[in-house]
């Protein structure tokens, strides 16, 4: 199985951020987010990506590249711990990329990848989530495409105020946290929306998704939506991740999110702890 990362957005809710750096490599803690993403992959047993990139974003393909000068440097020095570490980014994955020639929405980013995947099922990662649990969210969406041998999303229950911000399903809960989906809405207001779970950015689909694709009329924002062509899915599966997900689509969240995983590092919890205590509260 292969995995398909869209990354060709302008990220305009980070700018000034953003103006000449892809809001894929802006640092969660001490790492770029799109690299916990490939991470997750990996650790899910795919390890075959393809990031779908667009213009100025050349930095996302340096990052995961050799740097042979930078590592050279290290090794003279004798910081052999930052070098296993520039060493590691750079032997993750087999990573390919392909450009969006056009903004055109996350469905024709998808099907971008179409060549590269070809007529097997894939999996789908979006670059504004970060996911953590024992088993990767990733790894247990492929569990049930394997039960099921049909497309999966990952799904997390929102509040009433944030249903309008996502895709929000409906459907019939076939096992505990596990739904057969029979309805997809893209950010219905709360009144006419069919549940609270929402769509959560992690996908195993069918190669069908394809087709589904090339008979979706511009949506929501005048682009080809995805959560449009999956509701024109024969059938579809939802399963609600019960893991820690943590939202990085603007910039409060993804703050909270780099303050969160701060506190996870021993090395900094203490540090970050008493410049709270002594500066904010």
């Amino acid at each position: 199985m292969k995995a398909v990362i869209p990354a060709a957005g302008l990220g305009t809710r980070f700018l000034p951020a953003t103006k000449a750096q892809p809001k894929e490599m802006l640092p969660v803690y001490d790492k770029p987010t799109i690299q916990y993403v490939i991470e997750e992959s990996v650790n899910s047993g795919v390890d075959d990506i393809l990031i779908v990139t667009g213009k100025g974003k050349r930095s996302i393909e340096d990052h995961f590249d050799r740097s042979f000068e930078l590592e050279h440097h290290l090794k003279t020095k004798g910081k052999e711990e930052f070098l296993k570490e520039i060493e590691y980014i750079s032997e993750l994955a087999d990573i390919h990329f392909i450009r969006q020639k056009k903004q055109k929405g996350l469905g024709d980013a998808i099907y971008c990848a179409k060549k590269h995947v070809g007529d097997d099922p894939f999996v789908v990662m979006l670059g504004d989530t970060i996911t953590k649990d024992t088993v990767p969210c990733t790894k247990q969406l492929i569990d049930i495409h394997e039960k099921y041998g049909k497309s999966v999303i990952a799904l997390e229950e929102v509040p009433d105020e944030k249903v309008e911000r996502y895709g929000i399903i409906g459907g019939e809960e076939i096992e505990p946290n596990i739904y057969q989906i029979d309805k997809l809405v893209e950010k219905p207001p709360l009144r006419v929306a069919p549940s609270n779970l929402a769509i959560m950015g992690r996908y195993v689909l069918t190669p069908d998704i394809f087709d589904c694709i090339e008979n979706v009329e511009p949506g929501y924002g005048g682009e080809i939506q995805l959560t449009d062509a999956l509701s024109k899915l024969d059938e579809i599966y939802g399963q609600v991740f019960k893991g820690q997900s943590y939202d990085i689509g603007n910039r409060i969240d993804w703050l909270k999110t780099s303050l969160r995983f701060a506190l996870e590092d021993e090395k900094a919890k203490d540090d970050i702890l008493n410049f709270i205590k002594n500066e904010i509260i």
